[in-house]
Order: C-alpha cells, then sequence, then structure tokens
C-alpha cells in the first residue's frame, strides 16, 4: 500500500529534511526549503515484475548515422563530431551572450532537410520572429512554438518528430500536475525527467537552455548537470565581440575541445582560424613579449604571453597574473632566479595573455620564462618565434606532446624559428624542419644565450 509522505527540500542543493528549516543544514542558504510531497511504497518487491536478459557487449550493435552533423564546424567539434541521436544537452552562458542566437542558426542548419523545433518559453512568436529576420533565418523547416508545459511540449515534438528539440529555457518550463513554482528544484527535475525520458524513446536530441548566476554556474541545483548528457557554456571574454564554447561535460567526446564564434550585426559568425585572431594587433619589437602554442583538444592555438617586470616599491614582490596560475608563474620565477640569477625577488612580475584565453598546460613554461626574462634584459624576443617546452625545479627543459601538431600551426601564420625541447627533435619530421629553423633547448640557461644572441 503505497504511503503519502511530506518532506522539505532545498531549493538550492536538493538536500532534505523532515521539517522545515530556516537555513540549509547542506548548503547554508536560508529560506531555501519548501515543502514537498510524494508517495513511498510500503516495501521493496518483485512481485509480477519480468527480470531483464543482459546483453553481452559484443551483442549491442553501432549505429553509422548515430551523429548528427549541423553544418556548424565549429559547434560541432566541442560535441566530439556532431549531435548524438537522442542525447540530452544543457546550454548555459550570460544573459544577452547569444545562446538563443547559437541554437535557432543551429536549427536553421538542420531544417533545410528536415523540420526542428524550437519552443520559446520566455519570448513570444512576434519576438522569435524578429530575431529570426534579423538573422536571415528562412529555412521552411523552422518550426516554433511557444509553451511552457512540459508535457505539451513532447505532445508536439512526438507529433512533428523534429530532427532536435530546443527548449529555451528549462527554467520556465513546468509540469502542471506537480503544484510548485517554476524554476523549483521539483519542477527542474521533474521536467528534466520527462525531456531525458522523450530523448532516449524517440531518438531525438534535446538541447536545454539553463540560465546562470552571478557566479557563472547554471542556475538551479547541480542535479540538471548529472542527469543530462552534455553541459556546454557559451561565454564571452570582458567586452569583446567573440564567444568560447566549451562542453563541461560530454558523454560522446572530449571535454577540452573550444569552439570560437565572432557576434556580429546579423549574428554569430565561426572563426576559423582562432590564432591569427589571439596575435592581431600583437606588439613587434617589444620586450616581455613571446608566442607559445597551447591545445585545446585537438585544436592547436598560438597566443601571445606577456610579462613585464618591474622593480617592487614595497619589501616582497608581487606575482600578479590573468589567463595564468599564479603559482606556477611564481614557482617559475623561483627557478629563473635560482638558475640563472635573476634577482627576481625585489621585482614585481606581471603576466597576461592576450586575448583572454588561459595556460592551463605545463608546455607552455618555457614561452613564461622567455617573456620575463625578456622584459627583465628590456630584450625584444625575435617576433617570428615561437616558444615551447616544460621546465623543472632543477631548470631542465623536458618535452611536449604533439609537437608537429604545434609547429605546423606556427609555420603555416608566418613563423620562421621555434625554441623546443631538446627532446623533441628527434621526432620532428623533415618536412617542418625545411621550413623552420627549429633549435633545442635543454636547460633555462641556453634560453637565454639563444634570446641574447637573436635580439
Amino acid at each position: 500500500m503505497a504511503k503519502q509522505r511530506q518532506w522539505f527540500e532545498c531549493q538550492s542543493c536538493g538536500a532534505q529534511a523532515p521539517k522545515w528549516l530556516g537555513r540549509c543544514p547542506e548548503c547554508g542558504g536560508w529560506g531555501t526549503l519548501e515543502k514537498a510531497t510524494g508517495e513511498r511504497e510500503g516495501g521493496a518487491t518483485t512481485g509480477g515484475v519480468e527480470a531483464p536478459r543482459p546483453l553481452g557487449l559484443e551483442e549491442v550493435a553501432l549505429d553509422e548515422g548515430l551523429r548528427l552533423l549541423t553544418g556548424i564546424d565549429e559547434w560541432d567539434r566541442v560535441l566530439g563530431g556532431g549531435l548524438v541521436a537522442g542525447s540530452l544537452l544543457l546550454l548555459g552562458g550570460d544573459p544577452g551572450v547569444g545562446k538563443s542566437t547559437l541554437l535557432m542558426w543551429i536549427i536553421d542548419k538542420l531544417s533545410l532537410s528536415h523540420p526542428a523545433l524550437y519552443v520559446s518559453g520566455e519570448e513570444s512568436l512576434l519576438q522569435v520572429k524578429m530575431r529570426a529576420e534579423r538573422l536571415g533565418l528562412q529555412s521552411k523547416g523552422f518550426r516554433l512554438l511557444a509553451q511552457t508545459d512540459a508535457d505539451a511540449i513532447i505532445a508536439a515534438a512526438r507529433q512533428l518528430k523534429p530532427s532536435l528539440l530546443v527548449v529555451d529555457s528549462i527554467q520556465t518550463t513546468v509540469v502542471p500536475a506537480l503544484g510548485a513554482h517554476s524554476g523549483s528544484l521539483a519542477q527542474l527535475r521533474e521536467a528534466a525527467g520527462r525531456f531525458l525520458t522523450f530523448a532516449k524513446e524517440s531518438g531525438v536530441p534535446v538541447l536545454l537552455i539553463g540560465h546562470v548566476t552571478k557566479e557563472g554556474a547554471l542556475a538551479g541545483p547541480r542535479v540538471l548537470e548529472h542527469m543530462v548528457d552534455v553541459v556546454l557554456y557559451l561565454q564571452a571574454e570582458g567586452a569583446q565581440a567573440f564567444r568560447f564554447l566549451r562542453a563541461e561535460k560530454n558523454r560522446f567526446g572530449s571535454t577540452q575541445e573550444l569552439g570560437v564564434f565572432e557576434m556580429k550585426a546579423d549574428g554569430l559568425a565561426e572563426v576559423k582560424n582562432p590564432s591569427s585572431l589571439f596575435l592581431a594587433g600583437r606588439p613587434l619589437g617589444q620586450s616581455g613579449s613571446v608566442v607559445t602554442c597551447t591545445l585545446n583538444g585537438s585544436r592547436p592555438l598560438l597566443l601571445e604571453v606577456q610579462a613585464l617586470v618591474v622593480n617592487t616599491r614595497y619589501g616582497t614582490g608581487r606575482r600578479t597574473t590573468s589567463g595564468v596560475d599564479s603559482n606556477r608563474v611564481a614557482l617559475l620565477s623561483a627557478v629563473v632566479e635560482k638558475h640563472l640569477g635573476l634577482v627576481f625577488s625585489g621585482c614585481d612580475v606581471f603576466v597576461n595573455v592576450a586575448g583572454g584565453m588561459s595556460l592551463q598546460e605545463t608546455g607552455c613554461d618555457l614561452a613564461l620564462c622567455a617573456a620575463a626574462i625578456s622584459s627583465y634584459e628590456n630584450r625584444p624576443m625575435d617576433a617570428h618565434c615561437l616558444v615551447l617546452g616544460e621546465v623543472g625545479l632543477s631548470g631542465e627543459v623536458r618535452a611536449v606532446s604533439r609537437l608537429e601538431m604545434r609547429l605546423a600551426e606556427a609555420q603555416k601564420l608566418g613563423f620562421e624559428r621555434a625554441l623546443v625541447p631538446s627532446a623533441n627533435l628527434p621526432h620532428i619530421s623533415k618536412a617542418l624542419k625545411k621550413g623552420l629553423d627549429i633549435s633545442g633547448i635543454s636547460k633555462l640557461n641556453v634560453l637565454t644565450e639563444a634570446l641574447r644572441a637573436r635580439a
């Protein structure tokens, strides 16, 4: 016999309590507990339920048409090769960053061959139509629906059988039978669960748009991130017109890929060569400026590392960074001071990665050291030189992964010289050696000599 029970649930973290509390004991939020009711079975039983037969791994057939390409390379790259049939995706981003614009563009592309459905719970059909005209979207397969009822949305999708279902946004979608207000934990979990079931049963990819908080995280409980297959973030760096698409979670591919778009008056446009974008406006012949190459998934990106080393006005020098871990900069400053005799302890060291990007891998250590040494000695680096290598505490320069891919990107953009770890030299092809003047670096003192030789 089913028993009715009542409890209180936190709308921020999902914690449950038998009675109302002013403050959540788990996340510490004030006034976040709300009443919830449900049914609980009297006892666990398997009576009347037929046991399913587990399948062997070899019995599971792979569908060759599992992924759906949108024709937007930057989007398909981040997803790992296109949309997976029956997947549930969640896209977050700040207000006005271009989430709706991006997804309407994707729907317009897909609807050229098969109808795709865009559901708006925040805007009227007239508002969506006005945006579509501004973006120049005219596909006849583009279907619109203004609805917040999750069951009604799924019913319309079952009838249409679209190539993609977009729900804008999950916070406005409700299941009326629950009675809770939209955006509550119960509504979010139930609505997302129904879209998940629909996606798996029908094979239609479902993409949910989610709001974000001031801290940049998806609004509401993290239960949504656990339920979906892919979590994407569309971000803008500062006041720039460029948008970066990253995957926070991806069950079907890497989370290291990066998609780059540019916001224009008529919508978003793909940036085919981000390296040239990040190096645009780079000062030539200036000290403290060094170019390195980092990997975002399978994509090599050339970035400018800037360093400024000046005498401090205080007793201890500061280490101020943007786009680089400050602890890493402090460590490399100590290594340079120890093995090269440069007195960084009495200097303020400022490090910046141009373009609003960030360096996460240690393969760019040598470039950070080169930029700091160049600024300290006021000696400009060769503007057409690429610097790569990991630096250890003993001052040794260690090999980096996928060096040929990085060198090929530098050669494509007109770089003539490269300083790389000596351990990588035997593995570089002759074709690259013909187009680039490649020098091996084994110790930091060798780097100093190379900098002074070409100053």
